[in-house]
C-alpha cells in the first residue's frame, strides 16, 4: 500500500472566515474528499497551494 500525498502539516485549524486550514491551506471541501481524488488531482491542489504560499511570501 502506497501513502496518499498530502500537504497536510498536522497543524490543523480552520481560519473561521475562510474555511481554509491555516496550516495546508487546503477548504474543508477539499479535507473532505482528498481520499477520494485521484493522485493527479491532489498533486494539481498542492501545486495551486505552493503557488498561493510563494505569492503571499
Amino acid at each position: 500500500m502506497t501513502a496518499i500525498s498530502s500537504p497536510c502539516v498536522k497543524l490543523c485549524q480552520l481560519d473561521p472566515t475562510t474555511r481554509h486550514c491555516l496550516g495546508c491551506g487546503r477548504s474543508l471541501d477539499e479535507i473532505g474528499r482528498w481520499s477520494s481524488l485521484s493522485e493527479a488531482e491532489r498533486r494539481a491542489i498542492m501545486a495551486r497551494l505552493a503557488e498561493q504560499t510563494s505569492r503571499k511570501a
